[in-house]
């Protein structure tokens, strides 16, 4: 473990899944510190609120001692800057997620030289999922949501949809 390494994991974890905590937790094992910045989320309509969003996140990892959370707006490079972070962790599902992380990889490296992204992929049985198709198999009331997030996250989408 590089252990005076600080890494960021970006996102909007809405909601956060076990694909997020499989990244998060991987990651843990390798850093220093990991500090999970939970997105505002200007760009989207979420189906949760940001302090929703952070109370999640803070539940499923409070018995990891070197994970935190912290929201953030604006530039993840900035926000990267204001953590002390050297690294910032991306997960890889596929072949278009790579395209597209690949693009924003290379732009971070040119806006912040001083920091590396790592990107991971996720492990076998994670890999398919999203905080996307999450939400969209919860609010069409699909009972197999529950594969897919922790007790905590699945009683917190249940509580959002009234079911």
């Amino acid at each position: 473990m590089a252990e005076h390494v600080v890494a960021v994991y970006p996102g909007t974890f809405d909601p956060i899944t076990l694909g997020h905590e499989d990244m998060i937790g991987r990651a843990s094992q390798m850093f220093g510190q990991v500090i999970v910045g939970v997105a505002t989320a200007h760009h989207k309509k979420t189906m949760f609120t940001l302090d929703e969003r952070l109370a999640m996140v803070r539940e499923v990892f409070s018995d990891v001692p070197n994970v935190s959370v912290a929201s953030f707006e604006g530039l993840v490079r900035d926000f990267v800057a204001q953590q002390g972070a050297k690294v910032m962790v991306r997960g890889l599902r596929s072949g278009t997620d790579f395209d597209y992380e690949f693009q924003l990889a290379g732009m971070n490296k040119h806006l912040m030289p001083e920091a590396e992204t790592v990107f991971l992929t996720p492990s076998a049985d994670t890999m398919f999922i999203s905080s996307t198709l999450v939400r969209e198999i919860a609010t069409l009331g699909g009972d197999e949501v529950r594969k897919f997030v922790s007790p905590t996250v699945l009683q917190q989408l249940l509580g959002k949809l009234k079911r």
